[in-house]
């Protein structure tokens, strides 16, 4: 198996509309071999916002795509923004009523201290990395604030196989019993950016369960390898925010099932 150089990928890329890291235009989602979606807005002021600013009152923002004729794929963006933030025990059943039960909570904690200037915040979105005849990319983030000391953000990823209508896990592109040996390249990727040596311990600057390096089901399928993201709080404090990690195809190379979405970045020899 031969890795497409990068000169290489970016030119198919390019030809494919094919846009990684910016989200594509209207008339980008309207080429051969990719899907047609537009772009949807839901949003929600408290009832107390009045003249006041966005910046300055409780709102509700979600943006995100809607695939024509896809709706498994419209039913998971739906679902990981219901569930990124998760206002009560059980998620909402739409975005509709997940921005009001936003609304209330805030009125309901004025309610406790109608002196109180705070005002709540919720931005959300789901946007298109990039998609082509095998694969559709999405990022899906946010923000939020709900009073404390400071609010929380969260980015996650959907990697969308087309032919099969589902999200791809990464068993559906490497072999069987892979997860050792990823782990294992992982890590060393992992210490290396962290500067840490091979036996340095974990235990102090990271959260990682047992102290024992292990990969996360966060990840985006890229030209380039898998990326991994931790989000903050998950593995290192607030304060050092988000953590990411590539894990390049070239390294991986004896873990890749053939003829998988991520082939079109790979080629035999």
């Amino acid at each position: 198996m031969k890795l497409i150089n990068y000169a290489t990928i970016v030119s198919l890329l390019a030809l494919g509309s094919c846009q990684w890291g910016n989200t594509p235009t209207q008339t980008d989602g309207i080429l051969k071999d990719t899907l047609t979606y537009q772009y949807q807005t839901l949003k929600e002021r408290a009832p107390d916002c009045g003249n006041k600013p966005d910046s300055a009152c409780t709102v509700v923002t979600l943006n995100y795509p809607e695939f024509a004729g896809k709706k498994a794929l419209n039913d998971s963006i739906k679902r990981n923004l219901l569930t990124m933030f998760m206002l009560s025990e059980k998620p909402d059943t739409s975005l509709k009523s997940m921005a009001a039960h936003f609304i209330k909570s805030y009125l309901d904690a004025k309610k406790d201290d109608p002196r109180t200037q705070m005002f709540y915040t919720l931005d959300s979105h789901a946007k298109l990395i990039a998609q082509d005849s095998a694969l559709v990319a999405l990022e899906v983030g946010g923000y939020t604030y709900q009073g404390g000391a400071h609010g929380g953000s969260y980015t996650g990823y959907i990697n969308w196989d087309i032919k099969k209508d589902k999200s791809v896990t990464l068993s559906d592109i490497l072999v069987a019993g892979y997860n050792d040996k990823l782990t294992k390249i992982a890590e060393g990727i992992f210490r290396k950016n962290e500067k840490l040596s091979d036996t340095a311990s974990l235990a102090n600057d990271y959260f990682f369960k047992d102290n024992k390096f292990a990969l996360n089901n966060n990840f985006s399928l890229t030209p380039l390898g898998i990326k991994f993201l931790y989000n903050q709080y998950e593995i290192k404090p607030y304060a050092a925010g988000q953590t990411e990690l590539l894990v390049p195809y070239g390294d991986i190379k004896s873990l890749l099932q053939p003829n998988s979405v991520v082939s079109q970045y790979v080629k035999n020899k």
